[in-house]
Order: structure tokens, then sequence, then C-alpha cells
């Protein structure tokens, strides 16, 4: 049956069929880790996120596919967890923009919806890495894009973006390093492709034999013992804020212009990149919305008066001590804090010292739970404090932490802390009197400081450069590379702590998890002193899943 125009009706049970289709493989797409650690989460990141837009698609009462690709859009944004949930919830929010004023869709206005939410997607990763879901969502849409020219059946174009997206998704070893060494493909976008295949289905079209498959535990095994994969999306990184003053700006388009010049985003954000950092701009037909770190407050408003009417501003000095906010409470508030820290963890006790060292909200998550955007959203507003300094903890956490900043009113800085360990020295370095620009910058520049070292359990066979490991193996990772493996936890230990010590090494700090014991840590602690006499060590109960020791080298 061809299928000329996608109503909200088809649209509905397209997104339906995509968050079916993505659950019923999340299980699948986590498993897909060239690392035999048992953390990998993706496929739960992708498949919570678009849970969340299919729930408010299907909450709305729109009867415009437009409408109901906004709906879908704030759903995916709000609900969005790690890097690979930020970047679909990007890819969306760039479609729904596209056709906010369509009733219905034809073949080619889909198409070039895609083509919009890759743009987007790209414009929203700071610096885009080929080999990932972007190179997936992008062939997706060029497919399209080339089926839409000549053939007006939403059926058909759709199976040729399915078919785009799996040749990209084939082509991200040869793109990545990384993948190219264990010859695999990136987890984000075989989600992705879980996704497109489900609007297909709900088209009327079949999904090619071999591709229609649930497999067991048994079968997963055996599937990966020859393809494995590693989720690359942590190569995204953050950068440090530089310029000190924090400055807003609310722009009426059109009203009382200083030129007659037609405002175009890419040249507006353009120019404000040039001058600061930290940039979000976000427009649409009648407003546009800036945040930017600069060193020059006045140009940002001069050129925002060029479009229109300047409703609303906002600098606040970031390298003073005193602030010049007054936030008006109402009288029955309690007083504000000063500084809310906000710390990503999952322990009771690593709750006990993340709070010993300062942290006054933690939000429960991490490995395999990553917290979404809305989580952290709601953290940074409920904490009571003219200003918020959030560590996620986890290289998964920190694009959702950074999309939950923009959101809120309250000035946060992101400290990029990518382990538990990072996440404790930076706070060492966090200075009451400073501003927050400073703090930023103490504190994250304190994560170089610190190495990360992770003791855990292999779920499969597998070999990792010259390591050749069982599954039910003890393996040891450095910052997220597996480095050593064994069967004793003491010998992989103080093999993990040699790869970490070097000349400058003075602490080394055992969390002792809820699979590890005190008894046990101990013996570790002793192994330690006798081979490295110059260190000292400490231990402490930290109650982490997943890994029964945490070890830090500072």
């Amino acid at each position: 049956m061809s299928i000329k125009l996608i109503t909200n009706t088809e649209f509905k049970d397209m997104i339906r069929m995509g968050s079916h289709r993505l659950g019923q493989n999340a299980k699948f797409v986590n498993s897909l880790n060239v690392f035999p650690v048992p953390d990998g989460d993706t496929g739960t990141n992708m498949n919570l996120t678009f849970q969340s837009g299919y729930q408010a698609v299907n909450e709305s009462t729109a009867t415009g596919v437009g409408e109901l690709a906004q709906a879908l859009a704030k759903g995916l944004l709000m609900g969005a967890r790690g890097n690979s949930g930020v970047i679909t919830s990007q890819i969306f929010r760039g479609f729904g923009k596209s056709i906010v004023q369509l009733e219905t869709l034809t073949a080619q206005d889909f198409a070039q919806a895609l083509t919009a939410g890759v743009q987007t997607a790209y414009k929203a990763v700071m610096k885009p890495v080929e080999g990932t879901i972007l190179t997936v969502a992008k062939g997706a849409s060029q497919a399209a894009m080339r089926v839409a020219e000549t053939d007006d059946d939403l059926t058909e174009v759709m199976r040729a973006a399915v078919s785009g997206a799996k040749k990209a998704l084939a082509s991200t070893p040869d793109l990545l390093p990384v993948l190219k060494e264990v010859g695999v493909v990136d987890s984000g976008g075989q989600g992705l492709v879980f996704i497109y295949e489900g609007f297909l289905k709900a088209l009327g079209g079949n999904l090619e034999e071999g591709n229609q498959f649930q497999p067991d535990e048994n079968e997963m095994d055996e599937m990966l013992n020859a393809v494995h994969h590693q989720a690359v999306q942590n190569q995204f990184s953050n950068d440090d804020i530089q310029n000190g003053f924090c400055t807003e700006m609310m722009v009426t388009l059109g009203q009382d212009a200083t030129t007659s010049d037609t405002f175009n985003y890419d040249d507006f954000r353009n120019y404000l990149d040039q001058i600061g950092d930290s940039l979000l701009v976000v427009a649409d037909d009648e407003v546009v919305k800036v945040h930017v770190h600069t060193q020059h407050p006045q140009k940002v408003f001069t050129y925002g008066r060029r479009y229109g009417a300047l409703a609303k501003i906002k600098i606040d000095n970031m390298r003073i001590q005193h602030e010049t906010i007054v936030e008006e409470q109402p009288q029955s508030a309690q007083p504000q804090i000063d500084y809310g820290i906000i710390a990503v963890a999952s322990g009771a006790g690593l709750e006990k010292l993340f709070k010993s060292l300062g942290v006054t909200t933690i939000i429960s998550g991490g490995q395999t739970m990553n917290p979404s955007t809305q989580d952290i959203v709601e953290a940074i507003e409920k904490s009571n404090a003219q200003r918020v300094l959030v560590l996620p903890n986890n290289g998964n956490i920190v694009m959702a932490a950074k999309q939950a900043q923009q959101l809120v009113k309250v000035p946060t800085a992101i400290i990029p802390s990518k382990s538990i360990a990072q996440g404790m020295t930076a706070l060492l370095s966090f200075d009451m009197t400073a501003d927050l620009n400073q703090n930023q910058e103490n504190m994250t520049a304190a994560l170089e400081t610190v190495k990360s070292g992770q003791i855990t359990t292999a779920i499969r066979d597998s070999e990792i450069g010259t390591l050749k490991i069982t599954k039910g193996d003890l393996i040891g990772l450095v910052d997220g590379d597996i480095v050593v493996s064994g069967q004793d936890v003491v010998q992989v230990s103080q093999d993990l702590v040699a790869k970490m010590v070097d000349s400058d090494s003075e602490v080394v700090t055992i969390l002792v998890g809820a699979d590890g014991n005190e008894s046990q840590a101990q013996q570790i602690s002793e192994q330690i002193a006798a081979t490295f006499p110059d260190l000292e060590t400490e231990i402490h109960a930290g109650d982490q899943p997943i890994y029964p020791y945490l070890i830090a080298v500072e």
C-alpha cells in the first residue's frame, strides 16, 4: 500500500513503533560494548529518552503533525539521558522545527525534516565526531532525500532512510580508529537504526530478513564473541569557560531594530561565538534568547539591538566575589544559600563522602542508570542556591548536564568530571569565596591531577590488546581502558595501581563497593604499601554497585 501523506495518526504510530522496537532491543544495544564490563547503557539511555518523547506525543491533543513533532522534541529534551539520548533529542528537535507549521507531511517534507534534524544535531555537538550516531543520522537523511526527489511514496522514502542508516552504521569502523581496531559499529547509531526500523514498520514496510531478532542470553554471548562494540560518545569533550561576564539577553525580532538587516541564525551565532564561549542561541520567528560568557557584554547587546528590542538583559561579573543579582523571595522562603553543589553518585558511602566534601544535593545514578536532563534541571531548580556547580562524575552524563544548564535560570557551571575520583578531587579545589567562573576553572583543572581505577568482573570472553580475558575474570580499568586482568583481586588491584603510579603520585584511595569488603580492601592496601612505601593509602566505604573497588591515585 502506497502512503502519500503522514497525518497525525501515522505520525503517532511511527513514534509508538519506533519506541517499541528500540525498547525490544535496548538490552542488545547495551551489550554492544567492546569492553566486557557490566555497565553498557547506551540502549537504556536511548530507550528511556525515546519513551519520554513517545509519552509526550501520546498525551498531546494536537491534530497537526507539526505540533505533535514539537511535543516529541520537548519530551525528548526533558527525558534525555546520556550522550546518545541528548543527541537523539537534538535530531528530533531539528526535525520538529522544520515542520512546525505543517498539518501533514509529504515525502519531500519528511526527507527535508530528517535533514534539518541532522543539521541541528551537528550544531549541538561542539566537536562532532564521525563514526557515531551523527554519521548514521546523516546517512539516513541523505538516502531519504535522494528517493524523495523522484518518489512520493513515504514507505519507500522511509525504506531508503533505513537502508542509508544501516550503510552508514556499517561504515563507522572505517571512520573511527578505535572502532576499526576491533571491527565494530557504534551503539548509538545502532539504536537510531532500530528507531527508524520502527518508523518503517508503522508505514507498512517489512523489515529485511535477519533484522527481526530478539537474541536470548546464549545467542547474545555468541554474537558478542564475534562482534564487539565500544560506545564512542565519551570522545565528546567540553571547553573550559575563559571569559568573565555571564551575559544574557532576549531580543524581540523586528521591534525597534537599529538596522534593517534580516536576522540569520547562523550569522548571528557565528558572530557571538567569536567574542565569547559557553554560547547558547535559541531562536524562533519572534524571539532570540542568548546566553554567552564574554569579556565584552556591550558588544553582545549592541549586536542584538541590530535585530530588535532587548526585552531582557543580564550581566554577572564572575570574576568578583560580590554578586549583584537580587532575587525576590516569598517572605516564608528559606534564605538562599550562596553555592549549591550537585553531584551524581550511587551508593550510601559515596553519598556520605560527597556530602562531607561540601556537596549539597546528590542525584542518585551513574553507571547503568544515567539521570535525565529533567532530573538535573529539577536538582538545580530545587537547590535554593544563587549559583550552582554540577559534577556529573560520569562521561556519559556530561552532555545531559550541559543541556540542563541551558534550561535553567540559575547561574550554573558544569565541572566535566568523568569518574567518582575526579569528582572528589575537584571538590578539594572548591573555594567558597571565589566566583562561579573561577571555581569552574580551578575545579576543572584539578581533574587532570587524579587517575581513576576500577575493578570489576568480565561478563564474557574477550581480547583487549594483548590481554586475553575469560568470562568471570577480574579486570582493572584506568580512566575507562582495560589494562589488567586476573583471578586474584589483590594481585589485580596491585597490577592496576602499578599502571597508575608515577613520580608525582602521593596518595592512593580505595573505595569499597557493595560487592567488596573491608578485610579484602585492607589486604589490597597492605600490598600497595609494601610495593610503594612512599605512597599513603586510604580506605573508605563507597557501597557503589558494579565495581567492588574504585581506586584513585593522586
